[in-house]
């Protein structure tokens, strides 16, 4: 037997056998009874073995077959929620984490974060370079990078759990370094004005600036380098991704692991100003189905936030997002696919020092230390025709020995001897309209919140999205930064809000 008892605002499950013997107890003390505890042990054990006795009767009739009519499938989401997060990345439990951090009475936003890899084995988050970095061409991305970068610093005065180890992200102060041929120099200068303006400490070097400051990059063909003098480097993306999720978790958001494959929603039709008519949906279930099981639970919601990164697209497609009649509005699809790319570990004993910077170069490829001993990632991204396979994560050798590694040996001439330890694939979330990040509500699914698009850097974004996204829920807007540039609208409109600055 088992009953389902509410503790802390949420549905927990409860063993039922013994809060009815409590019950028992109680009554027949209160009639002057008594019941020996020997007595009430021997009625467990024998009970538990009826139901041993049961299950090995079932498995008789079902030959083959681990179902149990008396087991419940563990990790079932509740069956009511205020807020459904798909997507358990870092944006997802930053976007919980600050649910809770912002509700006024403890307990008063009932929040679900749904994530359907238990292992995390090919989550963006765990799988990225790691990077953070300033040097953006919009001052939106600027602005959620030193937002991000400042929290990080104080990482534990948001994210600390009592009693266990302080969080530690080792974070590399290294900086972003950024080189521009000719052809990209006067880009470089604008962008470097456009940071200056919103606060990021960023310094130009020339070609002889560069040199001396880094006697082991080759120079040839650069006109000029950008490099972060603050709040730029790297740090352990799981560390990051464990943080929010233990926080969040201690501050009482539910965690499934499972697979959100579709939405139970209502829809009313509106006229639009040209004469038009498109539906108006609101969703009211999502419905989740458990891993490796047939299983699946309807958890009822007021919100939910699509933080499902390169899936974003899919899940939308489960509200109808994109599936209107053609050449409407409601024929706009979310505009976020996976991008696959590839990440190499690279060993050269005689490389770069400890003074190594992320180094972007103008040819894609980019470098960077990983830890000490002569080890770095380096890779870069395909052209646009030459975009590999998104159905596997499987890596592309031929692509270093091809591309990667000829452009990399003529930008650090030491890495010319070198050899690749170990690789592996990631997916960008990437937005195909303009390459940045999608924040707010969705014009026609009132109630579906995206944080999405980002197109590589929502790592190092998300503990600013994850405010925002919270802002919007529960404030009705953006309080803290103005983000309204990266909303839906603009997709509907046709006006992309171009990142330049994408690695």
């Amino acid at each position: 037997m088992a009953v389902w008892v509410r503790l802390g605002g949420a549905a927990r499950l409860g063993t039922g056998i013994a809060g009815c013997g409590q019950r028992v107890e109680r009554a027949l003390q209160s009639r002057c009874f008594s019941i020996s505890t020997v007595t009430r042990n021997d009625f467990y054990k024998d009970l538990e073995s009826q139901l041993k006795a049961f299950r090995v009767k079932t498995k008789a009739v079902l030959p083959g077959s681990a179902w149990s009519p008396l087991e419940l499938t563990p990790g079932l989401p509740p069956e009511r929620a205020d807020v459904v997060i798909v997507g358990g990345g870092v944006v997802g439990w930053s976007v919980a984490y600050w649910l809770k951090k912002k509700e006024k009475i403890r307990g008063g936003v009932r929040v679900v974060v749904v994530e359907k890899d238990p292992t995390y084995s090919q989550a963006s988050t765990v799988l990225s370079a790691g990077g953070i970095r300033q040097q953006f061409s919009m001052p939106e991305n600027i602005h959620l990078s030193l937002s991000s970068a400042e929290f990080m610093r104080n990482i534990n005065e948001h994210l600390d759990v009592m009693n266990e180890d302080p969080v530690d992200l080792q974070f590399n102060h290294s900086g972003y370094l950024f080189l521009a041929s000719e052809r990209g120099a006067e880009l470089m200068e604008e962008n470097y004005r456009t940071q200056r303006y919103a606060g990021a400490k960023v310094a130009l070097f020339s070609p002889a600036q560069l040199k001396e400051k880094f006697p082991w990059i080759n120079t040839d063909g650069v006109a000029l380098a950008s490099y972060g003098l603050e709040n730029e480097g790297w740090f352990d993306p799981w560390t990051l991704l464990n943080a929010f999720r233990c926080k969040a978790m201690s501050m009482g958001v539910y965690q499934c692991f499972g697979e959100v494959t579709g939405f139970k929603y209502s829809q009313n039709q509106a006229q639009t100003e040209d004469g038009g008519v498109v539906d108006l949906k609101r969703i009211h279930h999502a419905i989740v189905r458990m891993p490796n099981s047939l299983e699946y639970q309807p958890v009822e919601c007021a919100i939910v936030v699509n933080a499902s990164g390169a899936q974003s697209g899919k899940v939308a497609e489960l509200a109808g997002i994109g599936l209107g009649p053609k050449d409407t509005i409601s024929s706009i699809p979310v505009p976020v696919e996976p991008r696959k790319r590839y990440i190499y570990v690279i060993h050269s004993p005689n490389g770069p020092g400890l003074d190594t910077p992320f180094l972007i170069d103008y040819s894609g490829v980019y470098c960077r230390r990983e830890g000490l001993g002569g080890n770095y990632i380096t890779g870069m991204s395909p052209e646009m025709d030459e975009e590999p396979d998104t159905s596997d994560l499987e890596v592309d050798h031929n692509f270093f020995q091809e591309q990667v590694w000829p452009k990399l040996a003529y930008r650090i001439p030491a890495l010319e001897s070198l050899k690749v330890k170990s690789a592996w694939a990631g997916y960008y979330d990437y937005n195909t309209f303009d390459q940045n990040g999608i924040l707010g509500q969705h014009p026609l699914v009132n109630n579906m919140y995206f944080a999405t698009g980002f197109s590589g850097h929502g790592l190092q974004q998300s503990p600013a999205v994850g405010r925002a996204v919270a802002e919007l829920i529960l404030d009705g807007d953006f309080k803290t930064l103005n983000l309204h540039a990266l909303g839906f609208g603009r997709i509907f409109s046709m006006e992309p809000a171009m990142e330049s600055n994408i690695v």
